[in-house]
């Protein structure tokens, strides 16, 4: 198995998670989770709903970690970032090869694993892959997201002696708390989202429209290495439009501009808000975006191990509220964020679960106002035996175009 340092899963804390559930092993099988337990990234999960990939884990002792792939996704299975080397493979796929040419390593793995028998179909392989490790009477977590229900019930009836339970929720746990190679994927990721709110920023002017910021958001996304995957871009009274999506419509004096975005960096994700206004900010609108910064503040100073997230989000919608939203109101005041742009914890009043060192989250404080605008401060930032460091390059300042 991969070197702890550069692997993106957190052994430690799901095989903790296995034994608090008495698990003899895990099945990955929703996308993220099959990423962050194999390194494998099967882009037909990502792109689609149905293609089934896995990933099976043993507990501690119990047999080496397995990825089944479709035959499609060998290329991807052989990138050498998957640090789980036993693959099985499923169905047919022809890739012919030159002869007389040599093949460079990767290609080397691929014939290799192209020269292995095809096992069927993705429970077919799962099952050969279980029984070869003597779990066929064990019991036996299914993260329940990414598995087919019909594939479920083929499960079952296939290893009638072993114990099926949902484990979803146990990766979520194990995925709350980042290792050294997420952190820093995560900090790129952040600081790219960062970098292309400057860049769309540096084309708003009079006339511009939603689509010209997008654009240069995204531009400088790729640029940096990312990939897009979030624009909420809207301005004027489209700001206040929770979900916003860039359209023809033009920049005019006086107008908000609300970002909440992010992109994609090797498979991790940023998520961050930022606004900015054309001209000179009303009183209202230098008055509420003050108060929801303000009660950010609160909440990013208080975060610290062993704090509840729902005494952070109570602190933070009350200083909102004090400092002059007197009607401010929110379900959440953030999330955790890694390979999903949503993971544990969720900064919400009905969460008694405490913050963690180690854990990526995302702080925020949205405003919605039909009718006048939307205005929202995101930022990111890895939890400190102390506090946080922050992953941010600009301030929540609203800034003046």
């Amino acid at each position: 198995m991969k070197d702890a340092t550069t692997m993106l899963m957190n052994a430690t804390r799901l095989f903790a998670g296995m034994r608090k559930e008495r698990l003899d092993a895990i099945v990955a099988t929703m996308p993220e989770n099959v990423t962050y337990s194999s390194g494998f990234w099967a882009m037909s999960q990502w792109i689609r709903r149905g293609p089934q990939a896995y990933v099976l884990t043993p507990a501690e002792g119990k047999g080496e970690p397995v990825v089944i792939a479709s035959t499609g996704l060998i290329d991807l299975a052989a990138d050498p970032d998957v640090w789980v080397k036993d693959i099985s493979r499923f169905g047919k796929f022809v890739i012919d090869r030159t002869a007389g040419i040599g093949l460079d390593s990767h290609d080397s793995r691929i014939e290799e694993l192209m020269a292995q028998g095809d096992d069927g179909d993705a429970v077919g392989a799962l099952v050969k892959a279980v029984k070869a490790r003597g779990l066929q009477n064990a019991r036996i977590g299914v993260d329940e997201i990414g598995i087919l229900p019909q594939y479920w019930d083929k499960l079952a009836e296939a290893l009638p002696g072993a114990t099926l339970v949902r484990a979803a929720d146990i990766f979520r746990y194990a995925r709350a708390i980042k290792t050294p190679e997420e952190i820093a994927r995560l900090r790129r990721s952040a600081e790219i989202a960062d970098l292309s709110i400057q860049a769309a920023l540096a084309v708003a002017r009079e006339g511009a429209t939603e689509l010209d910021l997008a654009r240069a958001f995204h531009g400088k996304t790729i640029s940096e290495g990312g990939l897009p995957v979030l624009a909420c871009i809207g301005v004027g009274s489209r700001s206040a439009m929770t979900n916003v999506q860039p359209s023809e419509r033009k920049l005019a004096r006086g107008d908000v501009i609300r970002f909440d975005v992010g992109g994609r960096y090797r498979h991790y994700r940023a998520d961050i808000a930022r606004n900015a206004v054309l001209g000179e900010p009303g009183k209202k609108l230098a008055q509420y975006h003050r108060a929801i910064r303000v009660g950010l503040d609160r909440a990013i100073e208080m975060i610290k191990p062993g704090v509840r997230a729902a005494d952070v989000f109570e602190a933070s919608v009350e200083t909102v509220r004090r400092e002059g939203i007197p009607h401010y109101q929110r379900s959440h005041v953030g999330h955790g964020i890694g390979l999903d742009g949503y993971d544990a914890p969720n900064i919400a009043p009905s969460n008694s679960e405490v913050f963690e060192e180690g854990m990526v989250i995302c702080v925020e404080t949205p405003y919605y106002e039909m009718g006048f605008a939307g205005l929202q401060v995101e930022d990111t930032m890895v939890i400190t035996k102390d506090g946080v460091d922050s992953f941010m390059l600009s301030s929540t300042e609203l800034q003046i175009v």
